[in-house]
């Protein structure tokens, strides 16, 4: 991979990241914080695709590796609503 490859796979992981934490309404933090919790949500999101025998709808594939983007955004959703739940418990 190259290092464009690499910058762009970091922005598509930003853009998921944050998309999933605006559908939940959850904010963890900045840019690099949103590129954390896509790359974390594409690992969730094809775990739970797997789990369930769901397809991968829309996957980026650039540099020989593969991104799904609507399970990024899913599985980003899912995490930073977890990450919601954790926060609200420990301010209690």
């Amino acid at each position: 991979m190259t290092l464009i490859e690499i910058l762009l796979l970091l922005l598509i992981a930003a853009i998921c990241g944050s998309l999933g934490q605006v559908l939940v309404g959850y904010s963890t933090g900045g840019l690099l914080a949103s590129i954390v919790v896509g790359v974390i949500g594409a690992y969730i999101g094809i775990w739970v695709a797997r789990e369930f025998n769901l397809p991968v709808f829309y996957a980026l594939n650039m540099g020989g590796r593969s991104f799904p983007i609507i399970w990024s955004i899913i599985g980003s959703a899912i995490f930073a609503a977890i990450l919601g739940l954790i926060n609200r418990a420990t301010r209690r």
